[in-house]
C-alpha cells in the first residue's frame, strides 16, 4: 500500500509580512502635500468671518488638502496591520503590538476625518450662495481637532506601541527606538493643546517626527527572529572587550 506524502505548506508572503517601507512613503508624500496646502488656514481663534473668507479665496486648496489627508490615511492603515503583523511575527505578545494597532487605527480614522470635513468646508459658498460664518468656523474647528490633537496623539501611541517592544527586544537600534519614544511623549503632550494653544509646537513635532520615525523603522525592522538573533549576537561582539595578548 503506497501513502501519498502530505502537501507542502504553501508560503502566503514574506516570512514578516509585506515590506513597511512603501506605505510609510507613501503616507510620507500625501500627508506632507496635504500639511503644504493648510499651512494658512485661520487658527482655531481666528473669527467666524475670517474663516469664512478663507474658505471662499482657497477653495481648490482646501478641496485638494481634504482628499490627500483621505488619501493618506489609507497608505497609514496599511503600515499599522503591517507592524502590527511583524510585530507578532517577532514574537510579541505583549500589550504593546495591540496598544499600537490601536493607536493606529485610531490615528487613521482621525486622519481620514479630518479630510472630510477640509474638503466640506471647501464646499462652502462655492455655487455664489450665502454661507453661514458660524458654519464656516464650526467646520474648521473640527478639521483642527480631528486632523491636530485628534491625530497626533492615537499617533503617538502606534509610536509607543512600536517602540517599547523594539527597546525591549532589540529590534531597532537603541537611539532609534529612545527617539521613538520621546516623540510619542511629545504627542502625547499634545492632548493639552484643545485647553491652549501654547503647546501648538507639540503637534508639528509629534506629526513629523513620527512619520521620520516611522519611514526609518521600517528599514532597521528585522523580518524573521533569526535576523533578531543575529543583530543581538553583533551587538554583543562589539561590546565584548578587545583580548590583548
Amino acid at each position: 500500500m503506497t501513502t501519498t506524502p502530505p502537501p507542502a505548506p504553501r508560503r502566503t508572503g514574506p516570512p514578516g509580512g509585506p515590506p513597511p517601507l512603501a506605505p510609510a512613503l507613501a503616507y510620507a508624500v500625501l500627508a506632507v502635500v496635504a500639511v503644504a496646502l493648510s499651512a494658512t488656514l485661520p487658527h482655531p481663534s481666528a473669527s467666524a468671518a475670517s474663516v469664512l473668507a478663507y474658505d471662499r479665496t482657497h477653495h481648490t486648496a482646501l478641496q485638494v488638502a481634504g482628499f490627500l489627508n483621505f488619501g493618506a490615511s489609507l497608505p497609514l492603515a496599511i503600515w499599522t496591520a503591517t507592524a502590527y503583523r511583524r510585530m507578532r511575527t517577532l514574537g510579541v505578545t505583549a500589550p504593546g503590538a495591540v496598544i499600537g494597532l490601536a493607536g493606529g487605527l485610531l490615528a487613521t480614522a482621525s486622519l481620514a476625518l479630518s479630510g472630510l470635513v477640509t474638503w466640506t468646508a471647501a464646499q462652502i459658498d462655492a455655487a455664489g450662495t450665502t454661507a453661514d460664518p458660524a458654519l464656516a468656523h464650526a467646520l474648521a474647528d473640527l478639521a483642527f481637532a480631528t486632523g491636530g490633537p485628534g491625530f497626533v496623539v492615537p499617533f503617538a501611541l502606534l509610536l509607543a506601541g512600536i517602540a517599547v517592544p523594539s527597546l525591549l527586544l532589540r529590534f531597532v537600534p537603541k537611539a532609534l527606538a529612545w527617539t521613538g519614544l520621546v516623540i510619542a511623549g511629545v504627542g502625547v503632550l499634545s492632548t493639552l493643546t484643545l485647553l491652549t494653544s501654547a503647546l501648538d509646537v507639540t503637534l508639528p513635532i509629534g506629526r513629523f517626527g513620527g512619520l521620520l520615525w516611522l519611514i526609518a523603522t521600517s528599514v532597521a525592522l528585522p523580518r524573521t527572529r533569526h535576523e533578531v538573533g543575529r543583530n543581538v549576537a553583533s551587538v554583543r561582539a562589539d561590546q565584548a572587550p578587545a583580548v590583548t595578548s
